[in-house]
């Protein structure tokens, strides 16, 4: 089959983006992972930005009786018959997420052994489910997340800090439910799917320490308040750890992937006449860097037919981190796409696409943005310098001006970033 030809590249590219989330819906993956009814009562309780749509597919494959509360994105909720439905602040936590979270709490409080905990996990938890260590305010946590998220440290090593200044995080929602049942159904937004890094693994054992969170902060200088360093110093901020008896009876199932979503890509790639190559799903790193370092390999698959043979696409997922340093609107996908532009100086042939799955790229309601060749003469003609957007930290300020956002709304799912680049230059062109 003949690739398809550089006006639609931006249509191929959008398709592609698009099967990566649709893969991912609840809807087509969560049914199969459910457990058997309990003797006792089935309590639903969950946080994340799939979270909602979670819910909502248990409800259509569960047969007996059901109660329960998650808390998803404001803008991320959808209809539910026997499960409520709490809206909250997202990537930096609120009071409604804070209530919201005493709510769930109290929820699975005096369970007995008879009885089934399902907790329905997804990216973005992390802020969702809000319940700060003793002597720590919501104002408190609301800086020290605001920090970490401008710090450059990787998301494994924030949900390190977030976990030991949480009274839900690290396990110990898991254990608040014992001696109750607790199967934790997953969908994975952190490079490498650990459960412990998906919304700071809130039913799952934590092997890291108040430590490790305290040489975070030294490590990056986070700047946090003198109550949140003297919490850490408690004992109190230890997470639960591996063998604790009071997580022996938990389940826990990853049932999407970012893994999932790049195979769907692929598909649709192959149907369209390009050879998908898959470079990792869990490529981490500053968005600039993995920018410039993704556009050495494709001058290298223009001009010289290494390590790939157009027509190819470039595959990846994972999760960059942004070190703050200007004042521009963000995000991670958006200064990945900037970096790779500005490295490939409007090399032919080489279009790409770079969105989170969950439509929200940093702060913004935007899920991404596409470049193609003429990227940056036409950035240039409306008068803006892309050197300049980079350096401020103003992806979105940038793409937005050119007409090249992804706007996608509520995706209902998150399965972390998703890059693609198409590359149809015949080899030995310049």
């Amino acid at each position: 089959m003949q690739p398809t030809s550089p006006a639609n590249q931006p249509a191929l590219l959008r398709a592609m983006f698009d099967a990566a989330v649709a893969s991912a819906q609840p809807s087509l993956c969560l049914a199969q992972h459910l457990p058997p009814a309990p003797k006792g009562r089935t309590i639903v309780i969950g946080a994340g930005k799939a979270s909602a749509a979670m819910a909502q597919a248990l409800e259509a494959h569960w047969p007996g009786p059901l109660e329960g509360l998650v808390v998803t994105r404001y803008g991320y909720a959808v209809p539910c018959e026997r499960i409520e439905i709490v809206e909250a602040a997202h990537p930096v936590p609120d009071a409604a997420g804070l209530e919201a979270t005493a709510r769930v709490r109290q929820l699975v409080s005096g369970l007995t052994e008879d009885d089934l905990v399902i907790a329905l996990i997804s990216g973005g938890g992390s802020a969702l489910l809000v319940a700060p260590g003793e002597g720590i305010s919501l104002a408190d946590k609301q800086a020290v997340n605001a920090a970490l998220l401008k710090s450059g440290a990787n998301i494994a090593e924030m949900n390190c800090v977030r976990r030991h200044l949480s009274q839900v995080k690290g396990g110990r929602l898991a254990a608040a439910c014992h001696p109750a049942r607790v199967v934790t159904l997953l969908i994975s937004d952190v490079p490498g799917d650990n459960p412990v890094d998906i919304a700071s693994g809130p039913t799952v054992a934590d092997p890291t320490t108040r430590a490790d969170a305290l040489a975070i902060i030294e490590r990056y200088r986070i700047v946090v308040p003198n109550n949140v360093r003297a919490f850490l110093a408690k004992e109190e901020a230890e997470s639960i750890k591996p063998g604790d008896v009071r997580l022996q009876n938990i389940t826990t199932r990853i049932i999407t992937a970012p893994q999932i979503a790049l195979e769907a890509a692929a598909k649709v790639a192959e149907a369209a006449g390009y050879t998908p190559y898959i470079l990792g799903d869990s490529l981490e790193g500053e968005a600039r860097d993995l920018g410039l370092a993704m556009a050495g390999i494709a001058r290298q698959v223009v001009q010289r037919g290494q390590p790939f043979k157009t027509p190819c696409v470039l595959l990846s997922g994972g999760e960059t981190t942004v070190t703050v340093t200007g004042s521009g609107r963000g995000g991670r996908n958006v200064e990945f796409l900037l970096s790779l532009a500005v490295a490939l100086d409007g090399l032919p042939g080489v279009h790409a696409i770079a969105g989170d799955t969950d439509g929200v790229d940093g702060a913004e309601e935007i899920a991404g943005a596409i470049i193609s060749p003429d990227t940056l003469a036409r950035a240039w003609a409306a008068g803006i310098q892309p050197r300049k957007s980079l350096d401020n930290n103003d992806g979105h300020g940038f793409f937005q001006a050119l007409g090249d956002s992804v706007i996608t709304g509520p995706t209902l799912t998150n399965v972390n970033d998703f890059r693609a680049i198409v590359i149809d230059t015949p080899t030995g062109a310049a």
